[in-house]
């Protein structure tokens, strides 16, 4: 039986045939949008969730970071569940990067209750 580790981006291992194409790869700086598989991979999300633009991020926590700054200001709170990736994982990242507070809440298996 084949084991899938799902537990995070930081745990899995790229096969041969992801090292080949990204050996193959056209690259660029995508600083300054000049990278074109970033450009496409954008576009390509973009369009498939029906936005107007996309944004690639390089972890699922750097995602967490961007998308609590673009709706938050400092001094602001959030309402989190007591188990989730923020709390458990990314060890006050948000406090120190965004400014922001976490309201941690119980919940019944992940749902919050109103």
């Amino acid at each position: 039986m084949k084991y899938i580790d799902l537990r995070s981006d930081t745990v899995t291992l790229p096969t041969q045939e992801m090292r080949e194409a990204m050996y193959k790869a056209e690259v660029g700086d995508d600083v300054y949008g000049e990278d074109p598989t970033v450009r496409k991979l954008e576009e390509m999300a973009a369009e498939m969730l029906g936005k107007e633009a996309a944004m690639l991020v390089t972890s699922g926590t750097q995602g967490n970071q961007v998308s609590i700054m673009t709706h938050t200001h400092p001094g602001e709170e959030i309402i989190v569940e007591e188990n989730c990736h923020i709390i458990t994982y990314e060890v006050g990242g948000v406090g120190y990067l965004a400014g922001v507070q976490t309201k941690a809440l119980k919940s019944n298996k992940g749902v919050l209750n109103p």
